[in-house]
């Protein structure tokens, strides 16, 4: 992390390109001081702000979304034990189920922030974040959703970014789509199944939002819903013998020792055994096994939960993929025309990991180098939630982060005055 004790007594002069000289004594002298800039309030960034708030590292947390988590409230089942849903330092309430809900993970959600007295800047989009070579520190650019606050920009000695592996939705260009007769929705806007009931409904996707939301329509809404499965998918049964799956993942790799090509060997007989032949549905199982394609691919397996009972007793059609749509109906590739009312587009969420300077680069929105490397960056810069690793990878993440930056918190505590303010447009954070 470098003599950071030098760089902070060095300061006033080298932040001379960003604040006017009036405004260095006033820094000094303020009496509140933050160390680190987040970037999100999702689980990553409040595990990462309440990490480094048990070590009394200051930190401030921006969120461009006008809540907590605000992807959770297009969630409406989680499909990991909640013990694999904890963040550090906070347990679950002994009276959850097993399984959680969307809306019960928001709750834990905002009393862990409550418990940790995180308080996130909502609202707030970042524009730029940089290496700022004259004063050794991180500028962050940001753009408030209210015109009339402006524009703002923090100077952080650490940056921490945890947008998450989900942050941006993925809409796929179809043709015809656009001019598509009835109502296309994003699987994030659906806040009910009412407006589908008993319609002809095109699920497009076949992952574990695409085959709930399936579900849902047809149990709940009595709707017609066929679900795309233009790739292959790994269907794994939630739980095998009484053991949740991902448990049973996680013994076989971290406590066992199994190598992760017999793991997912296992895993693959275990489902063949619980689910049958899934191909007769037309739900095809890639070469690779379910944990290879969920470390290389980001293709996390479906968990299923009551879709291949609606798929067997007919009231779930698998079609392959979309050739176009044309009028109020859609084309596939293998020559077939349905008619259809409403399309739904349940084709995941990405990462929107910035380029920056990350040691060895980056591949598809996350760190090229491996875990733990993955985390550190370079001169501050680090991620937390993005080891294709789950709530574990984020937790892990967010307690080494914190352990990194409050090591050298502690090399230059009693050294230095506390410092932030805003001024002209300018938050100081360092």
């Amino acid at each position: 992390m470098g003599n950071i004790g030098a760089l902070y007594r060095a300061v006033a002069a080298q932040l001379a390109d960003v604040l006017r000289p009036g405004d260095v004594a006033a820094l000094v002298t303020d009496d509140t001081y933050q160390v680190c800039v987040i970037v999100g309030a999702g689980p990553s960034g409040l595990a990462a702000a309440a990490c480094l708030r048990d070590k009394s590292v200051p930190a401030v947390v921006l969120e461009r979304g006008d809540r907590i988590a605000p992807l959770w409230h297009e969630r409406t089942n989680e499909h990991l034990p909640k013990r694999f849903c904890e963040l550090p330092l906070m347990e679950f309430p002994d009276d959850y189920p097993e399984y959680i809900t969307g809306l019960q993970y928001i709750k834990y959600l905002e009393g862990y922030a409550a418990k940790f007295e995180i308080r996130p800047v909502f609202n707030t989009t970042v524009v730029s974040a940089h290496y700022d070579n004259t004063s050794g520190l991180r500028r962050v650019s940001v753009r408030a959703a209210d015109p009339a606050v402006g524009d703002t920009e923090y100077i952080a000695r650490c940056l921490v970014v945890a947008t998450g592996e989900n942050a941006e939705r993925v809409v796929p260009k179809i043709p015809g789509l656009g001019g598509f007769a009835g109502e296309v929705t994003h699987v994030g806007d659906c806040k009910s199944g009412e407006a589908y009931r008993g319609k002809r409904v095109l699920v497009v996707g076949s992952g574990n939002s695409a085959m709930d939301v399936a579900r849902d329509l047809c149990g709940t809404y009595g709707a017609r819903p066929a679900v795309v499965a233009r790739d292959a998918v790994h269907v794994l049964p939630l739980e095998v013998f009484g053991t949740p799956t991902l448990e049973l993942a996680s013994m076989l790799l971290d406590r066992w020792w199994i190598p992760l090509w017999a793991a997912d060997k296992m895993l693959a007989v275990a489902a063949r055994l619980a689910l049958g032949d899934l191909a007769k549905l037309g739900l095809r199982r890639p070469a690779a096994g379910p944990l290879e394609r969920t470390g290389t691919c980001v293709r996390t397996p479906v968990f299923d939960c009551g879709a291949l009972e609606g798929i067997r007793a007919g009231d779930i059609a698998v079609v392959p993929a979309v050739a176009r749509f044309c009028g109020g109906k859609v084309e596939l590739v293998d020559g077939r025309a349905l008619d259809i009312d409403a399309v739904v587009l349940a084709t995941g969420r990405r990462s929107n990991l910035p380029q920056a300077e990350w040691q060895g680069g980056r591949i598809s929105g996350y760190p090229a180098t491996a875990f733990p490397c993955g985390w550190d960056g370079q001169c501050g810069l680090y991620a937390v939630g993005f080891s294709r690793r789950s709530f574990g990878g984020a937790s892990k993440d967010a307690v080494r982060v914190a352990e990194e930056i409050a090591g050298a918190w502690r090399e230059r505590e009693g050294t230095e005055p506390a410092g932030h303010r805003e001024r002209r447009g300018v938050h100081v954070v360092f």
